[in-house]
């Protein structure tokens, strides 16, 4: 550890035990900020798992239908059937701010349905493949949330580690050196003076005595 570079008064002491205060308590804090980070950090990737999980599996099976439908329907009649969209979605992003993290929260206002196009030139296939991908859609942008959140999540419990780290090993046992340091220079200050006033009051009872 190190001594701080302040001058060895009392006031400066006085200071030192005030700081040395406020970083305990900052330490507290900034400890159980870091716990319920990791807390809520450690609820979204489960959360975020369970949905990937999810997500892959029914966009797995939505693929394999439409690979089937593109197989066994013409290109042209494909790209016509697909060509203008029938549904609308409208997405709205709004941030919360949990424990200093900002939350992405994600709004979304769907109309219409998947299907815009009839059904004489296409196959079931193609309509199962359009089922699953529009039932899997609001799922994919709950987790593209919960991936950010995550990340944001991630990104403030190092920061916090690092600060808690800073106090925990640096600041505070560097306070509580200079303070002890700082106490042992006083004491040795007020020790060398009591020798020197029992020193001059000797010499002074010594001349009294001589003079009587």
């Amino acid at each position: 550890m190190a001594i701080l570079k302040v001058n060895p008064t009392r006031i400066a002491l006085l200071s030192l035990k005030k700081e040395l205060k406020v970083a305990q308590k900052g330490h507290k804090l900034l400890k159980d900020k870091r716990d319920g980070l990791v807390k809520k950090f450690m609820a979204v990737i489960y959360e975020t798992k369970s949905l990937r999980e999810s997500v892959e599996d029914r966009l797995g099976s939505a693929f394999d239908s439409y690979t089937r439908a593109t197989s066994m329907t013409a290109s042209a009649a494909l790209n016509t059937a697909l060509m203008v969209p029938n549904a609308k979605v409208d997405l709205d992003v709004k941030i919360q701010s949990v424990m200093s993290v900002k939350i992405p929260e994600f709004n979304i206002e769907k109309k219409g349905t998947a299907f815009s196009y009839g059904m004489l030139e296409t196959t079931g296939d193609l309509d199962n493949a359009m089922v699953k991908f529009d039932t899997v859609f609001l799922d994919i942008i709950r987790l593209a949330q919960l991936e950010k959140t995550a990340e944001n999540l991630a990104e403030e419990i190092e920061k916090t580690r690092r600060r808690v780290s800073a106090l925990e090993n640096v600041r505070i046992p560097n306070l509580n050196d200079t303070i002890k340091f700082i106490t042992m220079q006083l004491d040795e200050r007020n020790r060398d003076a009591v020798v020197s006033t029992m020193r001059v009051k000797a010499m002074i009872l010594a001349k009294e005595e001589q003079t009587s």
